[in-house]
C-alpha cells in the first residue's frame, strides 16, 4: 500500500470518515487500496484542511470503494466525482450509478442519461407520493382485495423497486401505502392473522408455483418466491427483443425464431464436477426461463479437449436433473465447430482478425506487462499483415502445419481501450489433443471468448446470464457479434455465490482426493454438488437456500453454517423422525419375563398425523445411548443412573436402574439392570429417553454404521493458512460409529423414499440412496450413503439438530 497506516488514518480522518469506517478499511488491504483510489478519482487532496467535502459524502465514497474492490469498473471516477459534487446523495443512487456504468460499459457517460438513471434531482412532495401510490394500488386492486394484507410488504417493496418513488422518502411511501390499504380493505380481521411457528413454516413449504410444475425433482420445487424473478436484478432485465442490434433485420429474425419467448442457457465447462456456486447459476438460468414461460439450454462448453472427460458430462446432466430442471435441449459448443471456423475466416476477411506467432511473453508485453510495468501497450507485428496472408496461415493452423503455441488467431480489437478484454484476444489456438466428440478432425480449437457469444447467437439466447467476473467480457462479447454482423444476445451479470470455510478450486480438491484426505469428489465433507447430494442434502433445500439469498449484482460470501441452517429448516418440515442410537448399551428389565412383548405406536412426526406412524417392539430388553447413563448420580443429572427413575418415549411406565455390569478389560458398562415400574403409582419423570427394543425375531434393532461430519477445515478461510490449505484440515472432520442402531421404522422410510410418498405410491424423479432421509432423535438429520449394501446400512449425518450444535 502506497501510504503507511498513519498517513492513511490522517487523510481519512481529515476528510471526515468515521473511526469505524477507517478501522474497517485498514483491516482489509484490498478495500483500503480501493478507497484511496476512489478518493483520488474524486479529486480529493491527500492532505490539507480545506477539503470542502460534505460529511454525507464519506459513507457514499466508502460504499463505492467496497462495491468495486474486487472488480474493475470503467466509469468509477465519474461516480466518485458525482458523489463529491453532491449530485449523488444516497446509497441507493450510488447503487444505481454502479449499475448504470456496468450496463453501459462506463467508457462514455451521457450526463442526462446518468442523472435520469440515478434519480439525480428527483424529489417528491408528500402529496405527490400519495397520488402515485393511489395510482399503483388502483392498478393492483383486484389482486390486493383477494390477498389483502398479505400483500402489504411486497406492495411497498415493489413500489420502491419498480417506480420512481424509489427516490422518495421511504417513510412517506410506507405511510401512503398503509393509508391506502386501510381505505381499501378496512382494519385487519381474522383473514389477515399471520400464522406463527411450525404451522406457518409448514404452510410456506407446501406452496408450489404453478410455473414450477415441470420440475422433475422428487421434492417439491421451492423456487416459488416470484419476487426473485420479478424484482431486483432479474426483474430489471430487458424483454425479448429489447437488446439493440447492429442491423434491424437481425432482431426481426431473432423474434421470428423464438416467438418472443425467453431463452437462456447454462453453459458449464465439462472439465470438473459442479460445486455449490453452480447451483445458483442453474437456478437463475433455468428458473428465470421457466418463470417467464421460456426455455433453457444445457450447453457444454467443450472447447478444451485436454481437460474434458465423459464422467463430467454425465455428472453435470445428472445434477441439473437432480435439482429439478429439464433442459430444452442438450447442446455442445462442438456442434458448431465448422460454423465457428467459417466465421473465423469471415472475421479475417473483414480485417478484424489476424494470425499471430508471438510467444506468451511477447503478448504480455504488448498488453503492458503485469500491472502495466512494461510500458505503453502496442500492437503485434503481425497485426498489419495482409488479409490473404492471415487467411492462408489460419488454414495452415487448421491443417496441422503448426505445433501448439506456434500460431494463434487473434481478434483485431482496440489496444488503446482501458478494458483488457479488448486487447486483441485469442480466437483460435493449436492443440495436440483429440476431442471426445469430433476425434482427430480438428487441430485447432476456438477459445471461450470467441465461442461463447457466437453459440449464444446461434441458439437465439435472449438473456446471457453470467456472474460478475465476466462484466469486462461484455464489451468483447458485443464487439465480436457486431464485427461479424450476427444476432447479438444481451449479456447481464449477477453476483456469484461463494461459501466460506471450504474450497472450490478444482486443482485443490483434486489434491485432497489424490492424497486421500477425502474419499473422492463426492465426499460428503466437500461442497461439490455430487458431495452435497451424497451427504443427503435435498435438492429442494439447495433451491430454497438460493431463493433466500436472492439475486443481486453483489458477490455473496456465505458462511457454511448459514447454508446448514437453511438445510435444517427445510428438513425440519419434510422428513420423518426415528430413534437412532450411536453407541448402544443394553438395558434388561429384570421384573419382566423373557417372552414379554408389546407393540408401541410411534408417529413419524409428533403432532403431524399426515406423516403416519409405525409400530416398534417393547420387550424386557432394550437399548439406550451410552451417553444417557452415569454410574454415579448427581442432582444436576436427569438421565439414567442407579436408583433414579426415568421415562422412555411412548412407554407408559418409568424404569429405575438397580445395577450394571462392566467389562473387566475395557471398563465400559455392557449391561444395565433395571426395574419396570408398572407396579407403583406413576410419577411423571423429569426426562424421557429414546430407546430401541431388543426383539431379534422382529428384526429389531436395525444395525448400521453412522458417519458424523464436521467442517473439513478449521477456519473460515483455509487458503489463508501460512502453511497452506492442507494444514488447515480438521483432524476430527469425520466420526464413525460402526455399531449404531436404528428402530424398525427405518424400513418404511427407506421403502417410501424420498419422503413423503405413501406406501404403494411411486415417486418421480432421480432417486438414489441419499433420498432416504430422516431425523435421528437428538443426533441430527441423516441420509443413506452410497456405500450401503444389502447386508450393511451406512448413514451420513446431513446436519446437526439446532440444539446439538457444539454439544456432540
Amino acid at each position: 500500500m502506497a501510504d503507511d497506516t498513519d498517513a492513511i488514518t490522517t487523510r481519512l480522518a481529515g476528510l471526515g470518515f468515521a473511526d469505524k469506517a477507517i478501522k474497517e478499511a485498514l483491516k482489509n488491504k484490498k478495500q483500503c487500496t480501493s478507497l484511496l483510489s476512489v478518493l483520488d478519482e474524486a479529486d480529493l487532496p491527500s492532505s490539507g484542511t480545506d477539503l470542502h467535502l460534505d460529511p454525507a459524502s464519506t459513507p457514499l465514497l466508502n460504499s463505492l470503494a467496497v462495491a468495486t474492490k474486487d472488480t474493475a469498473l470503467p466509469g468509477r471516477p465519474y461516480i466518485a466525482r458525482a458523489i463529491r459534487s453532491g449530485r449523488l446523495k444516497s446509497g441507493l443512487q450510488v447503487d444505481y450509478a454502479i449499475k448504470y456504468v456496468k450496463d453501459t460499459g462506463g467508457t462514455t457517460i451521457d450526463d442526462a442519461e446518468f442523472d435520469k438513471a440515478c434519480g439525480v434531482g428527483v424529489s417528491f412532495t408528500k402529496e405527490q407520493v400519495v397520488e402515485n401510490v393511489k395510482a399503483w394500488i388502483l392498478e393492483k386492486k383486484a389482486e390486493i382485495e383477494e390477498q389483502r394484507y398479505k400483500l402489504l410488504g411486497t406492495t411497498i417493496a415493489n413500489i420502491k423497486a419498480l417506480t420512481d418513488l424509489k427516490w422518495a422518502n421511504a417513510l412517506d411511501v410506507k405511510n401512503a401505502v398503509d393509508a391506502e390499504f386501510l381505505s381499501l380493505l378496512g382494519p385487519k380481521d381474522e383473514r389477515d392473522i399471520v400464522k406463527k411457528g411450525k404451522e406457518a413454516k409448514a404452510e410456506k413449504n407446501t406452496k408450489v408455483d404453478k410455473k414450477a410444475e415441470t420440475s422433475t425433482a422428487a421434492e417439491p420445487d421451492v423456487l416459488n418466491n416470484t419476487s426473485m424473478f420479478e424484482e431486483g436484478f432479474l426483474g430489471s432485465l430487458h424483454k425479448p427483443g429489447g437488446n439493440p442490434q447492429i442491423k434491424p433485420e437481425l432482431r426481426e429474425a431473432h423474434l421470428k425464431a423464438t416467438g418472443g419467448k425467453v431463452f437462456t442457457r447454462f453453459p458449464p465447462e465439462p472439465n470438473g464436477y459442479l460445486h455449490i456456486g453452480h447451483s445458483k447459476a442453474i437456478a437463475v438460468n433455468f428458473g428465470y426461463a421457466r418463470f417467464n414461460g421460456g426455455e433453457c439450454y444445457l450447453r457444454y462448453d467443450d472447447t478444451n479437449p485436454e481437460a474434458e472427460e465423459e464422467k463430467y458430462f454425465t455428472s453435470i446432466k445428472e445434477i441439473v436433473e437432480w435439482l429439478g430442471f429439464k433442459p430444452y435441449k442438450i447442446t455442445y459448443s462442438s456442434d458448431h465447430f465448422q460454423k465457428l471456423y467459417d466465421l473465423a475466416e469471415e472475421l479475417i476477411r473483414r480485417d478484424k482478425g489476424y494470425v499471430c506467432h508471438c510467444t506468451a511473453e511477447e503478448i504480455q508485453k504488448q498488453r503492458g506487462g503485469k500491472e502495466g510495468e512494461a510500458g505503453p501497450r502496442y500492437g503485434c507485428a503481425h497485426r498489419t499483415r495482409p488479409i490473404e496472408e492471415s487467411l492462408a496461415e489460419f488454414r495452415n493452423m487448421r491443417d496441422g502445419k503448426y505445433k501448439p503455441k506456434e500460431a494463434l488467431l487473434r481478434m483485431k480489437q482496440d489496444m488503446e481501450s482501458g478494458n483488457p478484454q479488448m486487447w486483441d484476444l485469442t480466437a483460435y489456438r493449436v492443440l495436440d489433443a483429440e476431442h471426445h466428440r469430433t476425434g482427430a478432425d480438428w487441430k485447432i480449437y476456438p477459445t471461450y471468448d470467441f465461442t461463447h457469444c457466437l453459440c449464444d447467437s446461434f441458439e437465439n439466447i435472449t438473456h446471457s446470464l453470467c456472474t460478475v467476473e465476466f462484466i469486462t467480457a461484455r464489451e468483447s462479447y458485443d464487439w465480436l457479434c457486431d464485427a461479424l454482423e450476427v444476432y447479438k444476445p444481451r449479456q447481464s451479470e449477477y453476483g456469484r455465490l461463494n461459501l466460506t470455510g471450504t474450497i472450490m478450486s478444482k486443482r485443490k480438491i483434486l489434491k485432497l482426493v489424490n492424497e486421500k484426505y477425502v474419499r473422492g469428489w463426492d465426499d460428503p465433507r466437500l461442497y461439490t454438488l455430487v458431495g452435497i447430494r451424497r451427504r443427503g442434502v435435498p435438492p429442494g433445500a439447495i433451491l430454497s437456500f438460493v431463493n433466500e439469498l436472492g439475486v443481486t449484482t453483489a458477490t455473496t460470501h456465505i458462511m457454511t453454517v448459514r447454508f446448514e441452517q437453511s438445510v435444517r429448516r427445510y428438513l425440519e418440515q419434510t422428513v420423518p423422525r426415528l430413534s437412532l442410537i450411536l453407541d448402544p448399551v443394553l438395558v434388561t428389565l429384570e421384573n419382566l419375563p423373557d417372552d414379554h412383548f408389546e407393540e408401541i405406536s410411534v408417529p413419524f412426526k409428533p403432532n403431524d398425523p399426515k406423516m403416519g406412524e409405525h409400530k416398534v417392539p417393547f420387550t424386557n430388553k432394550f437399548y439406550i445411548d451410552r451417553s444417557d447413563f452415569r454410574e454415579v448420580d448427581s442432582k444436576d443429572y436427569f438421565r439414567m443412573a442407579p436408583g433414579k427413575s426415568v421415562g422412555l418415549l411412548r412407554v407408559p411406565h418409568t424404569v429405575r436402574v438397580t445395577g450394571f455390569v462392566k467389562d473387566d478389560k475395557t471398563g465400559l458398562v455392557t449391561e444395565i439392570k433395571a426395574h419396570y415400574e408398572n407396579d407403583v403409582e406413576f410419577k411423571k419423570p423429569k426426562t424421557y429417553l429414546q430407546w430401541i427394543g431388543h426383539a431379534p425375531e422382529k428384526g429389531s434393532p436395525v444395525k448400521l454404521e453412522a458417519r458424523l461430519f464436521n467442517q473439513l477445515f478449521l477456519s473460515e478461510n483455509p487458503e489463508s493458512n501460512p502453511k497452506g490449505f492442507l494444514a488447515d484440515i480438521n483432524p476430527n472432520s469425520e466420526e464413525i460409529y460402526k455399531d449404531a442402531i436404528i428402530d424398525t421404522g427405518f424400513h418404511e422410510v427407506r421403502k417410501r423414499a424420498p419422503w413423503p410418498a405413501r406406501e404403494g405410491e411411486q415417486n418421480d424423479g432421480p432417486v438414489g440412496p441419499e433420498s432416504v432421509r430422516f431425523q435421528g432423535l437428538r443426533v441430527g438429520y441423516f441420509a443413506m450413503d452410497s456405500d450401503s449394501t444389502e447386508d450393511k446400512i451406512v448413514l451420513n449425518r446431513i446436519v446437526t439438530l439446532k440444539e446439538d450444535v457444539g454439544k456432540n
